[in-house]
């Protein structure tokens, strides 16, 4: 039986009697170890397997001190060379610096940063990124998943976001940052069947995986998979629709779901530009999700409750343009204004001459005015929108069983008003809809210039009712001379498949598409900026969120144009109707006070769900509220400074004001620091940038270098080098053939063949040439981004680790070494309890004679010139053996330098993360006494027997959040004692006499 010590990952192990790399250590239940493992012998190589330690008889860690030490005859040591690369890429440390994610296919701005810097700093990355729309929360989350994917911290990913957002996201993640997610969609289900095996997991099949939150909450079978599922990250895109809302009498399906995977992974990040309702609970629930011990009463906290725990980082546009000055345009907003025709204004006198009903009866009052704002509503959309709302109302009264004389009344004014719109939209022409023809009259104009034949200029056109858009659809395509190909409409009730087809039309230059017309649920998180900078408000909305929502489609981060935004306002002549369109105009004035000066449009109503300020909106038009009123009403509620429930929100977002600079530095936890996010974290977030020692000039270096050792070995696999353009193409060979198979179907090649460029401006235009493509398959890109991250240089990296063989270990002759050194290279880490490494130390040991002392390796390798292609190999000469035989002889000697070095290092570190764990430790105890302490409020109004057996079981499940949390810190922050040693290379002077005096 495998005695129970511990197993960090990068340990080489024999188990039955194979060798094998630990690529990962997980605690099994029965106190032993599931280990994770590649092969590396002969036999094995190329194998991923799974260990139980305890179901094996033996499994040996290799002892460091007893490694053989082999002569390397490839030209210039490259076998060697490739051999302490590969172990310095995968060498990454549980630290809080940033070491490849800004190396992704992106024009790194700092403030990117910022997120993954703060996850970091916790024990364990748990994050709500709450950034405004358009700053790039895809590309930040990519970071992270990035460091943590280094970290080995990253192997299983599961993303989750809306329908028409999957292939999007799916697209970003893999062209920047190599993060292969296979789509869960409704096509991609059936694919997924076709390639596992019957009543399997899908999601313990795929490592990485897309899904959207409806085919989750509506799909009972997928539920069953997730409680059976475990995974390193998990992703909630637009998480604001898993909050649990305010006023709800139970949780919704999706807010069950959130919870269910909270609990499935160490990490959780929850994107969203509008992360909450405005209520405490409803923020509450997203706080609990990431750390359920943070709060104690969801509906009375203060920032202080969750301070320190960095969980959530906030900004707006306005905080970082010092530093995207040059990436974000200043947007154009053109307001096109025009008198309602003769039959809008027989419409508007036709709706409020409409007697509407309540339970049968008509009341004058607030509940009449709201039934009228309602379809007027809708007549703001346009005619055929109101048509379908009154037809409607028309058919549920004439089907009650005993209408009274007031419902026959209503009947009869809905009758009158349906007459009206009927021949506004029967008209072939839309002669009578006013603000249509003058949306007509703009796209034709020689000022804007709008060419239907230029594929870099389309149209995005926004309303908010879907029979809008149908008209829209009908009538551009006639007065605009369109094909039906050329112009779409994108809706919530589409099948997932249609919507992201849609969004990936729109963005390939190509497609015929031209004008794309939307309602609201493409206001939500998608890109439709690639060749659009133009965008309608066909209606406009009632919530400032929607129009920073929408106006985020094209107006963000990446756009090459000046954002053009277009507004159509109908000017009434019914004073009724006319208030309650200028206070649609007083909307749309506080939207441009909001992206010039204060960021969040919510500052105004101090409301945060687009729907409750649509209602509120409706509410002050029942009541009679002018324009100015208000307008009044909005600056008075943006200026006030009382704390209420709102302004609580808004200070753990940044609103308060704190003057503390060690709060302002960029990725400190406490929310203060995301009042300035600005000018004050550009030097510290690049400061926090950790370049990775290499012995290569590059990527493409070293994977030329790697395919030319593998192809002198007998499987070889077909491969072509251009140095100009740094550009490989490769033909995969079985055992990377079969690796691959974890990969998105669009991404793998059906030949087998692929072609990655180190060069990030050629993948950038490769991204871009994908666009043009028409066929969906065709719109990823067929380039793809050479770097440590792409599984195809982790291929590389696992083959190289193998040209020596079961515990060996190269020699190299270094003319650079002083005659009478000699040196190990030696690499130790120091893993939690998790197997995770928490600290590597690389260190050279230098025996001068009777002297040793460590350097390290940094040090070493720049003062002997250590570089790849700079060693001359003189190969088999005559001094070589004895130089081994010595070499071998003081190997104990070195690994015991090393080890006493790890033991002292391995103390000091873990004097550091006890006092860090006891902090931790002493701050759970207290928020466990709160939580207890809100118990006994709570139920203290509730008779003996009833509030004995609530507290019983509310305090159990107390216990065990805090209990599991504090288990997971303890190992998370606890190290193993004993370090893990491996020695690299052994290093002498090729003047052999020299060596032996």
């Amino acid at each position: 039986m495998a005695t129970q010590f511990h197993y960090p990952p990068g340990a080489r192990v024999l188990i039955r009697d194979e060798e094998w790399l630990i690529r990962r250590a997980d605690l099994t239940q029965d106190a032993g170890w599931l280990l994770n493992c590649d092969g590396i012998s002969d036999l094995v190589r190329g194998q991923n397997a799974l260990f139980l330690t305890s179901l094996e008889d033996e499994i040996t860690l290799l002892n460091p001190a007893e490694t053989q030490l082999v002569p390397d005859l490839s030209p210039k040591y490259n076998d060697s060379m490739l051999f302490l690369e590969s172990h310095l890429r995968r060498s990454v440390p549980n630290d809080q610096q940033i070491h490849l994610g800004h190396h992704g296919v992106m024009n790194l701005v700092p403030y990117q940063l910022d997120p993954a810097l703060q996850a970091l700093k916790q024990p364990r990355a748990r994050i709500l990124i709450a950034d405004a729309v358009g700053l790039g929360k895809t590309l930040e989350a990519g970071i992270l998943a990035t460091e943590l994917m280094q970290r080995g911290r990253g192997k299983r990913i599961l993303v989750i976001t809306q329908k028409a957002m999957l292939t999007q996201f799916q697209k970003e993640w893999w062209s920047r940052f190599s993060i292969p997610l296979v789509r869960l969609d409704s096509v991609g289900l059936n694919r997924v069947r076709n390639r596992i095996p019957a009543n399997h997991n899908p999601f313990n099949h795929f490592d990485k995986s897309i899904i959207s939150m409806d085919t989750l909450k509506s799909n009972l079978e997928y539920r069953n998979y997730l409680e059976n599922a475990w995974w390193d990250i998990i992703v909630i895109d637009e998480c604001h629709n898993v909050a649990e809302r305010a006023g709800e009498s139970g949780i919704s399906k999706r807010a069950k779901l959130a919870r269910l995977l909270a609990n499935r992974s160490d990490t959780l990040m929850l994107l969203s530009a509008t992360p909450h309702d405005g209520s405490a609970r409803s923020f509450a629930s997203l706080m609990t999700l990431l750390d359920p011990t943070a709060i104690s009463d969801p509906d009375d906290y203060v920032p202080d409750d969750f301070r320190n725990k960095g969980l959530v980082i906030r900004r707006f546009k306005k905080d970082i343009k010092d530093q995207v000055s040059a990436d974000f345009k200043e947007r154009i907003t053109l307001k096109l204004s025009v008198q309602a025709s003769a039959h809008e204004e027989a419409a508007y006198r036709a709706l409020l001459a409409i007697e509407f009903t309540q339970s049968g009866k008509h009341n004058a009052g607030k509940a009449q005015q709201l039934q009228r704002i309602g379809m007027q509503k809708a007549l703001f959309s346009s005619p055929a929108a109101a048509l379908d709302s009154a037809q409607r109302r028309v058919k549920i009264l004439s089907q009650k069983p005993d209408i009274s004389l007031d419902e026959q009344n209503e009947i009869a004014g809905l009758q009158d008003f349906i007459i009206c719109l009927e021949a506004m939209v029967n008209d072939p022409s839309a002669s009578q809809l006013s603000k249509y023809q003058r949306l007509l009259q703009e796209l034709k104009s020689s000022q804007f210039a709008w060419k239907v034949q230029n594929t870099q200029d389309r149209l995005v056109i926004f309303s908010e009712r879907i029979e809008t858009l149908h008209w829209l659809r009908q009538q551009l395509q006639t007065d605009l001379k369109l094909k039906a190909e050329q112009l779409e409409v994108l809706h919530g009730t589409m099948p997932d498949t249609e919507q992201q087809s849609l969004v990936d039309r729109f963005g390939r230059s190509d497609d015929p598409l031209r004008v794309l017309l939307c309602s609201d649920v493409a206001s939500e998180g998608l890109n439709l900026h690639y060749f659009c900078h133009r965008l309608v408000h066909f209606d406009l909305p009632w919530s400032l969120m929607v129009f920073q929502q929408r106006n985020g489609r094209v107006d963000r981060y990446g756009q090459n144009e000046q954002p053009q935004i277009i507004y159509l306002f109908t000017e009434a002549q019914n004073e009724k109707i006319k208030g309650d369109q200028r206070i649609l105009q007083v909307l749309e004035a506080k939207d441009e006070q909001a992206n010039k000066n204060l960021g969040d449009p919510s500052a105004f109503l101090k409301i945060y769900a687009p729907e409750k300020e649509a209602e509120k909106v409706a509410e002050l038009m029942a009541e009679g509220k002018s324009a100015d009123e208000f307008e009044a009403l909005l600056n008075s509620i943006s200026t006030n400074q009382d704390l209420n429930e709102a302004d609580l929100l808004l200070s753990l977002f940044g609103g308060a004001n704190d003057n503390d600079d060690d709060n302002n530095q960029t990725a400190q936890p406490a929310p203060s620091h995301l009042n300035n996010t600005s000018s004050p974290s550009q030097p510290s977030a690049l400061s926090k940038i950790a370049e990775r020692h290499s012995l290569f000039n590059d990527d493409f270096h070293y994977a030329q270098t790697a395919l030319i050792q593998i192809n002198k070995i007998k499987e070889q696999c077909q491969w072509s080098a251009n140095e100009v353009d740094q550009f490989i193409t490769i033909t995969a060979p079985k055992d990377l053939e079969n690796r691959l198979e974890q990969l998105p179907t669009e991404v793998k090649s059906a030949n087998n063949s692929y072609a990655l460029c180190a060069n990030k401006t050629k993948i950038i235009e490769a991204i871009e040439q994908a666009r043009q493509a028409k066929a969906e398959q065709e719109s990823w890109p067929q380039l793809h981004y050479l770097w440590a991250q792409h599984p195809i240089m982790e291929w590389l990296g696992d083959r190289v680790l193998t040209a020596f063989g079961r515990h060996r270990a190269p020699v190299i002759a270094c003319p650079q070494l002083p005659p009478n050194q000699q040196a190990y290279i030696l690499m130790s880490l120091i893993p939690n309890r998790k197997g995770q490494p928490l600290l590597v130390d690389w260190q050279v040991a230098c025996i001068n004679g009777t002297q040793l002392h460590l350097e390290s390796f940094a040090d070493f390798s720049q003062r002997i010139q250590l570089k790849a292609s700079c060693l001359a190999n003189a190969g088999q000469t005559a001094n070589l053996q004895s130089a081994i035989n010595l070499l071998q002889s003081q190997l104990p000697q070195a690994v015991n330098a090393m080890n006493l070095h790890m033991v002292q290092t391995e103390a000091d570190f873990s004097l550091q993360l006890q006092q860090r764990l006891a902090g931790t430790l002493k701050e759970l105890e207290v928020l466990q006494s709160k939580q207890i302490h809100q118990l006994e409020l709570n139920l203290a109004q509730q008779i003996e027997a009833v509030k004995n057996a609530r507290f019983e079981r509310r305090s159990e499940q107390i216990k065990r959040v805090f209990d599991d949390y504090r288990q997971w810190v303890k190992d998370t922050l606890s190290t193993e004692p004993q370090p893990y040693i491996q020695v690299l290379a052994a290093l002498y002077h090729p003047n052999h006499t020299a060596l032996g005096k």
